[in-house]
């Protein structure tokens, strides 16, 4: 069954004061377009994001963001006391030199954000091993939900092909019924305008060549090989939406056949019914072809 390229899934967890939030976004985009979005601290983690994205899906515009917050004693930064310690003793030294009268202050809090007092902390081989069996039970979760909304909306997709596949079948089978009437019409057309042009010299009508003539005109407008491909395409296109989950490809392929069809359908058409038809045929694959692009 077809699925949605639109979706969101989201996974949380808090374990050892850190508490971890991965949000899974999807939108339209012929090709799959993953952006992987991590603290500095997990950058080590961002290949195997995106193999377990690859995994599971196949098209769309995918946006990861995970989320870490440390709630615990142990903060996301490390301060380097050995650094702090010789700022605040070059600080002491230009206070007693300049400042006689001790109005001088030493704020700690900008002390903390000179370069290298504060680093970001890091982890050991042991712990990246750790945030990674985490970060993959996450983002799998988080895409199992987005996945399941794909899936809901490709059911409403497909609800919406069925109807515009019945409307292209029941043009087509009016169409099917009216080849052999404009070929009849253009038969008397051309007979009763000949008559009536070699009456006024004396003339009578060859019958053989009249037939000759609507002969070359049935052939030239005959419509059944269009019609009965453009059938085919609306069969092979719904047993496309049945059987495949990554459909969209092949579905675009296919409304592009089926728009060949109808036009050249409409080239070789000769009868303003037919025309009529096969304009309410466009208009439906033209439709199809417009939530095809939502399909994966």
């Amino acid at each position: 069954m077809i699925n949605s390229m639109t979706g969101y899934g989201d996974a949380q967890l808090e374990e050892a004061g850190i508490s971890f939030l991965v949000e899974i976004k999807a939108l339209n985009n012929r090709f799959l377009k993953a952006t992987v979005k991590l603290p500095d601290s997990l950058t080590f983690a961002e290949p195997e994001v995106n193999r377990i994205i690859r995994s599971k899906l196949a098209r769309g515009s995918v946006t990861y963001v995970l989320h870490m917050r440390y709630t615990g004693d142990v903060g996301a930064f490390d301060v380097n006391s050995a650094m702090l310690e010789r700022y605040v003793t070059a600080l002491r030294q230009v206070v007693s030199l300049h400042d006689r009268n001790h109005s001088m202050t030493i704020d700690l809090a900008n002390i903390l954000q000179m370069p290298g007092v504060c680093q970001l902390r890091t982890f050991t081989e042991r712990e990246q091993q750790e945030m990674l069996a985490k970060l993959k039970v996450l983002t799998e979760t988080a895409l199992d939900g987005l996945c399941r909304m794909r899936a809901e909306e490709g059911k409403s997709l497909m609800a919406d092909f069925e109807q515009q596949l019945e409307v292209i079948r029941d043009r087509v089978a009016s169409l099917s019924g009216l080849t052999e009437r404009v070929i009849d019409n253009y038969h008397k057309r051309i007979q009763q305008r000949t008559n009536a042009m070699l009456s006024k010299v004396g003339l009578s009508v060859d019958p053989d060549q009249v037939l000759k003539e609507v002969a070359l005109f049935a052939e030239r407008s005959d419509i059944n090989e269009e019609i009965s491909r453009l059938l085919s395409h609306t069969e092979q296109f719904h047993d496309v939406c049945r059987r495949e989950d990554q459909a969209g490809r092949r579905l675009d392929f296919l409304t592009q056949e089926m728009l060949r069809e109808a036009n050249t359908i409409a080239s070789k058409a000769n009868d303003s019914e037919i025309s009529h038809h096969v304009v309410e045929i466009k208009v439906a694959i033209d439709r199809l072809k417009e939530q095809v692009q939502n399909v994966e």
